[in-house]
């Protein structure tokens, strides 16, 4: 739910200024943003940061996931499977590039979709309809609320509603995920950035969210339900309880549907994959090899070094997976280590006085103090007090380095601000100095009334589904006039915005 809110920022504000920096990855844009030496050792190591250790994360516990559901399904040794979906997600990437990616990810969408929306449809009709899932569900966990509600207890439970607001309240602004940066980074930015105008990439990354965050969870949640109470050996055997999903798929589904759903999956499985692969390899060839090795690379050399940078993290991701303990283990080493980096990340387009060393010690001081709460704190990377502890050391280390370091000097400030013309208060004198003394933040104030709408109308589209299904018309008729009355509002405001009408903004033109 957090990420809602980061991925709508990326929607309403990042998704303009991103696609105007007219660079083919969100690292390069560091040398755009800010200048010298510091700017160019940014860029390279986050370049590597992410391409290498976090991409191989990511890729090893996908792939980790892949493998557990063949070895349930079809009862074969599933990383062998997965290791060869891997090779053929590989073969495609490297030979069709970014354009080949994104075809291949609208019809493995469909396809997953439709192979979840199955089961789900399997599922309720087993257990005997909607009413009965629900009741056998509230029974299962103790009550309706517990079962189906939509905010936890104050207390108790797997989540307590403190550490809800906790995640809620900081982590949507204070730490880096992939898909989900707070300053609209990552393959999403990848996205944007390969888009016709910044019109495109707005429109698609705002349906990205709304698919991601309000479409697809609730045949998730229904098979969910379902093998809870259908199997509550898992729990009680504290096995992993991701596994009942493909006890469902095995008990639900006779062969050929079950070959469908399988299918399903591996059209998930790849389209992540190959999202990963693309992305990291043109971190390493983009600001990496082409900036630090061979500034004059031709084309030619460009795709093959790609091609062995593929082929590189594909078997350095098996390896990986290999060595992570459960599938979750992943996703907390990726919560717990960016934590702390997002508020700068998003204040790097608002205020000209963030340099580069801000980001450089955010990167440095987020990873030694997230180790250090984990090794010495003995908390766990999800745990509230953890990112709270790590959020705080984190902001104290950059802003300290912010204001004890030279600023960027006044011509790569206004390179910068000719460029993507970020606007807004942080950056008045700038824009004073170059004649746009009036300019906004892209899009306005209107902006952030979008990007609030946004995400009221992500949660209201969510649960009102959910009240559909499992819950009350009534609820599910109030959640869905306000869905519909938050998405009217951003129809209409950007409607009145003749840049958004236009596709883009003469960002160089001279001021008035």
């Amino acid at each position: 739910w957090n990420r809602a809110r980061s991925g709508r920022l990326t929607v309403c504000v990042f998704a303009r200024g991103g696609r105007r920096a007219g660079v083919r990855t969100d690292v390069e844009c560091a040398e755009l943003r800010y200048g010298g030496r510091p700017a160019a050792v940014l860029r390279g190591a986050r370049a590597l940061y992410l391409a290498i250790p976090i991409n191989l994360i990511i890729m090893g516990w996908v792939t980790k996931a892949m493998a557990e559901i063949l070895q349930i399904t079809l009862g074969i040794s599933g990383w062998r499977v997965a290791a060869l979906l891997f090779l053929i997600t590989a073969g495609y990437s490297i030979l069709s590039g970014l354009w080949g990616v994104i075809v291949t990810d609208f019809f493995q969408f469909i396809i997953a979709m439709g192979g979840s929306i199955l089961l789900a449809v399997l599922a309720v009709n087993r257990i005997g309809g909607l009413d009965r899932l629900a009741a056998l569900a509230a029974e299962h966990f103790g009550s309706r609320d517990a079962a189906l509600g939509i905010l936890p207890p104050l207390h108790g439970g797997w989540l307590p509603l403190s550490s809800l607001i906790v995640f809620l309240a900081v982590q949507w602004w204070a730490s880096w995920y992939p898909g989900a940066e707070p300053g609209g980074g990552g393959y999403i930015a990848q996205r944007i950035m390969s888009s016709r105008d910044e019109r495109h990439g707005l429109l698609a990354t705002l349906w990205f969210n709304i698919a991601h965050y309000a479409l697809r969870p609730w045949p998730w949640i229904l098979v969910g339900l379902f093998a809870a109470v259908t199997y509550p050996d898992l729990a009680a055997s504290g096995a992993d309880p991701g596994r009942g999903y493909a006890r469902a798929m095995v008990d639900l589904l006779p062969s050929p549907l079950r070959g469908l759903l399988l299918a399903a999956f591996a059209a998930a499985y790849m389209s992540t994959i190959s999202t990963h692969l693309n992305w990291g390899t043109s971190y390493f060839v983009n600001d990496f090899w082409l900036r630090f090795v061979r500034k004059g690379a031709t084309t030619r050399e460009q795709i093959l070094v790609s091609r062995v940078a593929t082929a590189a993290l594909m078997v350095l991701a098996l390896v990986v997976m290999r060595f992570l303990g459960t599938i979750e283990a992943g996703w907390r080493i990726l919560l717990g280590i960016g934590a702390g980096t997002g508020l700068v990340l998003i204040l790097r387009w608002y205020w000209w006085r963030i340099n580069a060393w801000s980001e450089l010690v955010a990167m440095g001081a987020s990873f030694v103090v997230s180790i250090a709460v984990w090794r010495f704190g003995h908390l766990s990377a999800d745990d509230p007090a953890a990112l709270l502890i790590t959020v705080a050391a984190t902001t104290v280390a950059w802003v300290a380095a912010t204001f004890l370091t030279q600023p960027e000097s006044a011509e790569t400030l206004e390179r910068f601000y000719r460029r993507v013309r970020p606007g807004g208060p942080g950056w008045r004198a700038v824009a004073a100095r170059l004649g746009f003394a009036g300019d906004s933040i892209p899009g306005g104030a209107l902006s952030w009334v979008n990007w609030v709408a946004g995400w009221v109308a992500v949660y209201s589209t969510l649960f009102g589904i959910g009240q559909l299904l499992v819950g009350t018309m009534a609820a599910a008729l109030a959640f869905g006039v306000v869905a519909i009355g938050a998405f009217a509002m951003i129809a209409r405001n950007l409607r009145g915005d003749a840049a958004f009408r236009a596709g883009t903004v003469d960002s160089a033109a001279s001021p008035p």
